[in-house]
């Protein structure tokens, strides 16, 4: 009987994963934001019980590639540490043209950054952006422990990347000022996704518009490289920031760059 249900199960999960391409091919109409976050969730639990289908990976899909628009196809954006042990697609069982990525080492959000998620959300027309924070960042430990007083020099290009950081760092030593060093970094790392999307709605007005008419879905999640689980944290969070962020004078107003630019 288990020999049955196993062929069974894999074919549903092909079908549903098929289902987003043929979809989009005939009407570039995407899923809801809540219905790809659930995409998202049900690849890496796949990928975690080691049952990954690898969906649109085969030549079919790279002459799709070749010839049709992404924007008719991707679902999410991503923007995630450059880190070797976060390979983006592979943990949510997504295939080509399925996720718009950006990587970058700590998952910063500055300008070059959020240029790039504006185009994932506003030209690929991704409904979902993932800020995806992991577990052991380099970024995030090499800033705290530069905050701590024993940092070590860095390459002159590093320090102004990772700056982002540095007060996510400090927010996490304020909530928690009984944890030094490495028992900090955990709460930096969590702390760093959400500098991400504060840095994010600062910088682009553009996005906080489509988040505040439901058009955008921005999640934070945070992947654990030792067993493959991605964690989504609060949804809750994200509206705080948005919130925060619409009441300050320093906010970025204007959603488009002026003519030449």
């Amino acid at each position: 009987m288990k020999k049955m249900i196993r062929p069974f199960a894999y074919a549903c999960c092909l079908l549903a994963a098929t289902a987003v391409s043929t979809h989009a091919s005939s009407s570039a109409q995407k899923p809801a934001p809540a219905e790809i976050v659930k995409m998202l969730q049900e690849g890496n639990s796949r990928f975690v019980a080691n049952k990954s289908i690898h969906p649109h990976s085969d030549t079919q899909r790279l002459i799709q590639a070749g010839k049709e628009d992404q924007g008719n196809y991707a679902y999410a954006t991503v923007i995630s540490c450059s880190d070797s042990r976060v390979p983006v697609e592979q943990i949510f069982d997504a295939g080509v043209m399925d996720i718009f990525v950006v990587r970058v080492a700590g998952n910063v959000v500055d300008v070059d950054e959020a240029g790039s998620i504006e185009y994932g959300l506003l030209h690929v027309n991704t409904p979902v952006l993932v800020v995806l924070g992991h577990t052991q960042c380099g970024a995030v430990t090499a800033v705290t422990s530069e905050v701590e007083g024993h940092g070590h020099a860095l390459e002159r290009n590093i320090p102004p990347l990772v700056d982002n950081i540095e007060p996510a760092v400090k927010k996490a030593m304020a909530a928690h000022p009984d944890k030094h060093g490495k028992d900090v970094i955990p709460y930096a790392i969590e702390e760093n996704v959400w500098q991400g999307i504060d840095d994010l709605f600062m910088k682009s007005p553009a996005v906080r518009e489509l988040v505040k008419t439901g058009k955008v879905k921005v999640v934070g999640a945070m992947y654990d490289v030792a067993t493959g689980k991605v964690e989504w944290l609060p949804e809750a969070k994200v509206s705080e920031i948005l919130a925060k962020v619409e009441q300050n004078p320093a906010r970025a107003m204007e959603a488009m760059a002026k003519a030449g630019h």
